[in-house]
């Protein structure tokens, strides 16, 4: 690996700014100096640059095997770290389902020689499978994933005597999708009775906010009865926010929560123009809802902030609602979408750092990740805060080439993406050289 000297950065890292050097070595942070002069293969001017962290995605779908129509993982991770992103952890509900030990090795053999980002795969959990979860290894995979709603496969988790044994016996982290199947299925027949077309304006009445708070209830049930340590994905509702505390450090709850992207940015004012393109489960919700979600990643109520970055190809969105599935492409906007935040006075720099790296990093203990510090690799990302960019067909990386931000001029530009101490992205440009590193966990 190359020696990489970072001049004259403003460095945004624990909540604190400072111009500095940074030199790279062997793809690790070795010094971090106001001056440093040393032999470098290549050295970085980022005056008038704010250098982050690398974001640590903790829940995207990046379709491979088996669904690579919509995406894969060498288009993907492009996206991602043309983004900022530098890690990601990837969902199990490929196809075909990452349910056993070897389907999911099988998603890090593929990622070792495509992924240009830094990955983990989740297991998943389904009603059958509680051995096979049972041999997840702690140390190198983030997570186990089970869906308390519906999902693709064999991956619907509604069985209570399962669930127990899930939330009693895994050790590690449990990554839940929490939306109540029947209270979604009663409100579905209810709208297709008394109406003749279904439309995307009713998509957050069908998959309520009632949905999600019973299901979101439930596991935290689960979790405070068997000591479990659970990470609740894509909080979309003001309700839910009674079931996370803020009165504690993050390294001592046992019970997490993420917000996404679309759910701080988008509200249900949005369909009219967006359509089906911002068609996500959990749903897009109310403008009460998305304040509400917001004042919480403020406070600490919501601990991590990610994308659930999920394409589907343009003819699939474009359908008609009830046929068009959900999810769509965000990987590659996550962090100019939170800097205009940032530009709006809605967030600051070291709040966007700590949301979307440090607190993931602590969240997972993910290993020596997601801080600027001596001794961690180096994932980093430059900014330019007032360099605008506009999104466009043309500088889509996503396998999908649609964006729901598509049009939309942000404030901000990426720079330069490091990924373990490799240039891998800079100015437009993807830099084809390495592939990332497989992520590892400190864990007991």
């Amino acid at each position: 690996m190359s020696r990489i000297l970072i001049k004259n950065a403003t460095i945004v890292n624990e909540g604190k700014q400072k111009v500095a050097d940074i030199l790279i070595h062997k793809g690790i942070i070795e010094k971090i100096d106001s001056y440093i002069n040393s032999p470098s293969d290549r050295i970085i001017n980022a005056e008038g640059l704010h250098l982050l962290p690398g974001l640590i995605d903790d829940q995207v779908h990046f379709r491979e095997p088996g669904l690579t129509h919509k995406a894969d993982i060498w288009h993907e991770s492009r996206a991602a770290v043309a983004g900022g992103t530098t890690s990601f952890m990837e969902m199990p509900n490929t196809v075909p389902n990452a349910l056993t030990q070897e389907l999911l090795e099988d998603k890090y053999q593929i990622a070792a020689t495509k992924s240009i980002a830094n990955y983990s795969f989740y297991m998943g959990a389904s009603n059958d499978n509680i051995e096979q979860v049972l041999r997840t290894n702690p140390k190198t995979v983030c997570g186990v994933k089970v869906f308390m709603g519906s999902s693709t496969g064999n991956m619907l988790v509604d069985d209570e005597n399962t669930l127990e044994g899930i939330f009693s016996q895994v050790p590690m982290l449990i990554a839940t999708h929490c939306e109540d199947e029947e209270t979604i299925k009663m409100n579905l027949a209810r709208y297709q009775s008394e109406y003749n077309e279904l439309t995307i304006e009713m998509h957050p009445l069908i998959r309520s906010a009632e949905a999600c708070y019973i299901s979101s209830s439930s596991a935290t049930a689960l979790a405070k009865k068997h000591g479990t340590r659970l990470h609740i994905l894509h909080i979309s509702t003001a309700d839910e926010l009674s079931l996370f505390q803020n009165d504690i450090p993050l390294i001592e709850k046992k019970i997490t929560a993420e917000a996404c992207i679309h759910h701080l940015w988008f509200s249900d004012k949005n369909y009219a123009e967006k359509g089906n393109f911002i068609k996500w489960n959990p749903a897009i919700k109310t403008a009460h809802d998305r304040d509400a979600i917001f004042q919480a990643v403020l406070n600490g109520t919501i601990d991590v902030i990610a994308t659930d970055h999920a394409p589907h190809t343009i003819e699939e969105k474009s359908k008609p609602y009830s046929q068009a599935p959900s999810g769509g492409p965000l990987v590659q906007h996550a962090l100019q979408a939170l800097l205009d935040f940032y530009h709006q006075e809605k967030m600051t720099l070291e709040q966007i750092v700590q949301k979307t790296a440090h607190n993931t990093a602590l969240c997972f203990q993910v290993e020596r990740r997601g801080f600027i510090k001596e001794g961690y690799w180096a994932d980093l990302v430059l900014v330019d805060l007032n360099k605008p960019y506009t999104v466009s067909k043309s500088n889509i990386l996503s396998k999908c080439q649609w964006s729901p931000f598509e049009d939309h001029t942000f404030q901000s530009s990426i720079t330069h993406t490091i990924v373990s101490g490799n240039l891998v992205y800079e100015n437009g440009e993807i830099i084809e050289s390495v592939s990332g590193r497989r992520l590892l966990f400190d864990r007991n």
